[in-house]
């Protein structure tokens, strides 16, 4: 597991980003958190490696069905456990 940090967020210029590339890199798979950087002065881009933002991408689909399940069951949009079961036993037996 990664090492997290636990300091304010990581802000650095778009200068920084052309000029020190390789350091904001470490930072990000050392840390796994984001780097928010500026253009003239207001935030334009998080960069973040490549693992974490799977993991974010993992977790917001995850989050996502689990609102849709949500949303079913206040909706009515659901079945008796008895019949869910018997429909994925089905399905089982006909792979």
């Amino acid at each position: 597991m990664k090492a997290r940090c636990i300091f304010m967020p990581k802000i650095r210029s778009s200068a920084d980003l052309r000029n020190n590339y390789n350091d904001i890199s470490t930072f990000c798979h050392t840390y796994a958190e984001p780097v928010f950087i500026t253009k003239n002065g207001k935030g334009d881009l998080a960069v973040m490696s490549i693992e974490t933002y799977e993991e974010l991408a993992g977790r917001f689909e995850l989050y996502s069905k689990l609102q849709e399940g949500l949303d079913d069951v206040a909706a009515g949009r659901t079945i008796p456990l008895d019949e869910a079961m018997a429909e994925l036993k089905n399905r089982r037996s006909r792979r």
